[in-house]
């Protein structure tokens, strides 16, 4: 089976503790420490088999192969992309199933992340997630005050909640490009400035 790394934790002797989102499920396997086992990390994506184990409430991960990315050499769109996988950890933990939508969403925004900013790959990809999971709000009231934001100009807060600047205090947007966003999951609009300001929300949690 295949899936995207999201978490790693180690353990005695150098053993990893290893959370991945695969087609339908988030596994939490063992993977023991050993000379012939190849590198892995947050963000690779892997194919895998799962061990039963007569001693642990958790399988052990075996026979890891690595599927790589073409950009995977690349530094920068490397570690954009291990800090966008590591967030699902804590968004996903305590989820007690898991359809396919997130393993889709994650095999997309690999193949997309080397083709444009992937800042921008990345804040399509949540809203996407947003829309999904019922969190999208694109009525564009105003989360702290309640009243409807009528300026061309709003601001975001965690989870791309809308909320007027002058509530929030924070870098506002253009009005139609977060509509086009919301509506059709294009950032096609929203300049570096304000793709960049998405990013950092980003980051505070899924």
């Amino acid at each position: 089976m295949q899936g995207y790394i999201i978490n790693l934790n180690k353990v005695k002797d150098e053993d990893l503790i290893v959370t991945i989102i695969s087609k339908g499920s988030l596994e939490t396997l063992y993977r023991f420490y050993g000379a012939r086992h190849g590198t892995i990390n947050i963000g690779f994506k892997i194919d895998y088999e799962i061990e039963d184990s007569a001693k642990s409430t958790i399988g052990r991960l075996k026979d890891v192969v690595h599927i790589g990315f073409k950009w995977i050499n690349d530094h920068k769109l490397l570690r954009l992309w291990q800090d966008f996988l590591s967030l699902f950890y804590k968004h996903l933990i305590d989820a007690q199933e898991l359809d396919d939508f997130y393993f889709e969403l994650l095999d997309h925004a690999s193949q997309q992340w080397n083709k444009q900013n992937p800042k921008r790959v990345a804040i399509e990809s949540y809203v996407r997630l947003l829309e999904n999971e019922g969190r999208l709000h694109k009525e564009l009231n105003c989360f702290l005050c309640s009243l409807p934001i009528e300026e061309k100009e709003i601001s975001l807060v965690r989870a791309f909640l809308p909320t007027h600047k002058a509530c929030s205090h924070t870098l506002s947007m253009n009005r139609e490009a977060l509509v086009e966003l919301f509506q059709n999951k294009s950032s096609l609009f929203l300049s570096d400035k304000e793709v960049d300001r998405l990013w950092y929300i980003l980051l505070e949690g899924l």
